[in-house]
C-alpha cells in the first residue's frame, strides 16, 4: 500500500467521507479538513508514520497530534482508512452519544490529547517528544498546525525551545491554506515566510505543495534523516480542496454543504473505492528504558524550627527523585527561587528548563504526562495564571500533573503585587477533577507533595515563600480531602478556618483570645479541593460561627469553597481576605494592611461573638 499511485485514491475516499460526515452532521469544519487531507494521507500511509494501530498505547508508536483540532473529521477519517473506525460510525460525527466530537477528545481512543483551543498542540508534542527521548525510544511526534494559529505566542514558545533543545524527533506540519475563520491569515499563502521564521529558531524546513504526493513523500523522508534539529513541513494548500465550488473561498470555515451541494460535490469527485484501506508501517520493537524505583529515607523537621515551605518542597523533590523515576521537573526560569535547582543538580536529565514561557511549559507537562511521565511544574503561583487555557485543556485530558505555585499571597512582601499569587486558588478550583493543597509549614509541604505525586489528575500545591515555624510532627498524617484541628476545647465559641500562612496568624489569635477566656477552634484546611465537609459541619454544629482567613482574594478562594461545601449553613461564614490593592512592604505590614493578621482575627472574632 505504500505506493504513491494508491495515495490519491485514498485521499479521494477520505474526501468523500468528509463531505458525507459533515453534511450528515449539519456542521463541522469541512474546508479545514479538506486542505490537509493529502499531506496527512501522505504521512500516515506513505510508509513514514510508524505505529501499531491495534495497540495505540504501544510505547514506540509514532504520535500524531492535531493542534488544528477543528480538522477533527480528518483525524477520524484517517483512522477509518486505517481500519480502526467503521464507516458507519463516521456518520455519527458531532452527535451526543458519539466518540467523534466536534474537536478531538480522549473519548476517541486514537486522540493523544484534547485539542481545539488553538496554539497548544506543538507544546504538547514537544513534551511527548522529550518523554520519548528520555525513555530512549526511536518514535517521533508529528503535529499538524493550521497557519492561522501561528499567530499564537505559545506556538513560538514551543518552536523556540524545540530549536534550542535540538529536538530532532519532533516534526511540525503547517497547513498553509491561507484562510482563517474570518479572513486571510497573517501570511496568506506565503509559506516561505513561515519557513524562514522557523529556520531562525533552529528548525530545518521543507516548503512543499501540500497536494503533490511526490513533494509530501520527499519532505517526510527527508525529516527522518535530520539528526540534530526539529523539522517543519510547510505545506501550501487550498482550503476546501476537492470541492470546486468552495475551494479557496471565504465564508466556508466551519460550514457544511447542503444535501444537494454534497451530492454535486460527490459526483464531481468521481467514483471512489469504498473498500480501499491504507496500511500503517509497524514500529520497531523497543521498550522504554526506565530506572528502577529506590526506597528513600523519610524526611523529618523539628517542631518550632523555622523553614520556608518552598525550600522544603525543593529538598523533597531531591529526596523523591529515586523513588519516582518517572518524575520530570519543569521550571520557568525561577529555579533558584522555587529551589528546583536542587533537583536539576541531582537528576539533570529529568529537569527541563522551560524559561519564561509558562504556556509552553504547561503544554509540555501535558505531553509528558500523556507519555507516562510524572511532570512536576514549578514557578511563581501568579505566573501560572498565564497558562490557564493550557490547564483547562489538561483537565479534559485527565492527565496527572503536579503544579507548584510559590510566592503565594501578600506574605511574599517587598516584591509587590505583580509577583503575588492572589487568584491562583480560584484558577485551580475551577478545573474539573483538580486537587488544591495548601501546606502551612515544611512538614506539611513535604507530606502533601508526596500525596500530590500519588494522586490523579491535576494537583496544585500553593506554597509560601517565607520562613514559617514547623507545627507538625513527622508522624502527622495528611490526606487529600482532609484537615487538621489545631486548637479545640469543649468551650469553643467560634471556629477559625485558615490555610497556609494564615494558620500561624490564627494560632496566635487563638492563644491570645484564650488568655482572655475566649476559646476558639482552629482548623488548618490544607486540602481546599476536595474539602473536609465533615469537619466543617461539625465545627458549625459545635460553635455556630466560622471565621475564614485567607491570603487570597475572596472571589473563588477558601471562604467561597467553605460556603459552597456547607450549602444551607453557608450564612454562618465570615470572611477575612485580601481586599485592597497590594503594595510593597514587609510580610507583617502587608498581612496587617489587608486585615488578615492575628490582630484582625481577634477583632473579627470579638465582633462575631458580640
Amino acid at each position: 500500500m505504500h505506493t504513491e499511485n494508491k495515495l490519491p485514491e485514498l485521499s479521494q475516499l477520505i474526501r468523500a467521507w468528509l463531505i458525507q460526515m459533515t453534511t450528515t452532521a449539519g456542521s463541522g469544519h469541512l474546508t479545514s479538513a479538506l486542505s490537509a487531507t493529502d499531506v496527512m494521507v501522505g504521512l500516515m500511509f506513505g510508509g513514514v508514520f510508524q505505529a501499531d494501530v491495534k495497540r495505540f498505547s504501544y510505547p514506540n508508536n509514532d504520535r500524531l497530534i492535531f493542534s488544528k483540532g477543528h480538522a477533527a473529521p480528518l483525524l477520524y477519517a484517517l483512522y477509518a482508512a486505517a481500519g480502526r473506525v467503521p464507516r458507519r460510525e463516521l456518520m455519527t460525527l458531532r452527535t451526543f452519544s458519539s466518540r467523534l466530537e466536534g474537536h478531538p477528545t480522549t473519548r476517541f481512543p486514537m486522540t493523544e490529547v484534547p485539542t481545539g483551543s488553538l496554539g497548544q498542540g506543538l507544546s504538547i508534542a514537544l513534551g511527548e517528544a522529550i518523554a520519548l527521548q528520555t525513555d530512549r525510544l526511536t518514535a517521533r511526534v508529528y503535529c499538524l498546525l493550521g497557519d492561522s494559529e501561528l499567530a499564537e505566542g505559545s506556538v513560538w514558545e514551543a518552536i523556540q525551545l524545540a530549536g534550542h533543545r535540538h529536538q530532532s524527533n519532533l516534526v511540525a506540519i503547517v497547513d498553509v491554506n491561507g484562510l482563517g475563520q474570518s479572513g486571510p491569515t497573517m501570511y496568506g499563502h506565503n509559506a516561505l515566510q513561515i519557513a524562514k521564521r522557523a529556520q531562525a529558531f533552529g528548525w530545518r524546513t521543507a516548503v512543499i505543495d501540500g497536494h503533490n504526493f511526490h513533494d509530501i513523500h520527499h519532505a517526510f523522508t527527508h525529516a527522518l534523516t535530520v539528526k540534530d534539529q526539529p523539522f517543519m513541513v510547510v505545506a501550501r494548500t487550498i482550503k476546501g480542496k476537492g470541492v470546486t465550488s468552495i475551494e479557496g473561498k471565504h465564508g466556508w470555515h466551519g460550514r457544511a454543504l447542503s444535501a444537494a451541494d454534497a451530492r454535486t460535490a460527490l459526483h464531481a469527485l468521481g467514483p471512489v473505492d469504498a473498500k480501499l484501506r491504507g496500511a500503517i508501517t509497524q514500529p520497531a520493537k523497543r521498550k522504554p528504558i526506565v530506572p528502577a524505583r529506590t526506597v528513600v529515607p523519610d524526611c523529618r523537621y523539628k517542631i518550632g524550627t523555622s523553614i520556608s515551605p518552598r525550600l522544603a518542597i525543593g529538598q523533597s523533590l531531591v529526596r523523591l527523585a529515586k523513588r519516582y523515576p518517572q518524575m520530570i521537573v519543569l521550571d520557568g526560569e525561577v529555579k533558584n527561587s522555587t529551589h528546583t535547582d536542587r533537583f536539576e543538580k541531582k537528576a539533570p536529565r529529568r529537569f527541563i528548563e522551560g524559561y519564561i514561557a509558562e504556556q509552553n511549559m504547561a503544554g509540555m507537562s501535558t505531553g509528558l504526562a500523556r507519555r507516562g511521565k510524572l511532570p512536576v511544574v514549578a514557578t511563581f503561583g501568579a505566573f501560572l495564571t498565564r497558562a490557564y487555557d493550557q490547564l483547562r485543556m489538561a483537565s479534559y485530558a485527565r492527565t496527572h500533573e503536579v503544579y507548584i505555585g510559590t510566592h503565594a499571597g501578600v506574605h511574599i512582601g517587598e516584591d509587590g503585587g505583580s509577583q503575588m499569587a492572589l487568584q491562583d486558588i480560584s484558577l485551580f478550583r475551577s478545573l474539573e477533577l483538580s486537587v488544591v493543597l495548601y501546606p502551612s509549614d515544611a512538614m506539611s509541604a513535604e507530606r502533601l507533595l508526596e500525596r500530590a505525586i500519588r494522586a490523579d489528575h491535576l494537583v496544585y500545591l500553593r506554597v509560601t515563600r517565607g520562613d514559617l515555624p514547623v507545627i507538625y510532627s513527622p508522624t502527622t498524617r495528611f490526606k487529600i480531602g482532609g484537615s487538621h484541628i489545631l486548637r479545640q476545647s469543649k468551650n469553643d465559641r467560634l471556629t477559625i478556618v485558615a490555610a497556609g500562612v494564615t494558620v500561624h496568624e490564627a494560632l496566635k489569635a487563638a492563644d491570645r483570645l484564650g488568655k482572655k477566656g475566649i476559646y476558639v477552634r482552629v482548623i488548618d484546611l490544607y486540602s481546599i479541593k476536595p474539602i473536609d465537609v465533615v469537619t466543617l459541619k461539625a465545627a458549625v454544629k459545635d460553635t455556630r460561627h466560622l471565621l475564614v482567613v485567607e491570603d487570597h482574594y475572596p472571589e473563588g478562594g477558601v471562604a467561597e469553597a467553605v460556603r459552597t461545601a456547607l450549602r444551607k449553613d453557608s450564612g454562618c461564614v465570615t470572611s477575612l481576605a485580601v481586599r485592597k490593592t497590594p503594595r510593597s512592604g514587609t510580610p507583617t505590614e502587608l498581612l496587617s494592611y489587608e486585615g488578615i493578621d492575628a490582630d484582625a482575627i481577634i477583632s473579627a472574632s470579638k465582633m462575631i461573638l458580640k
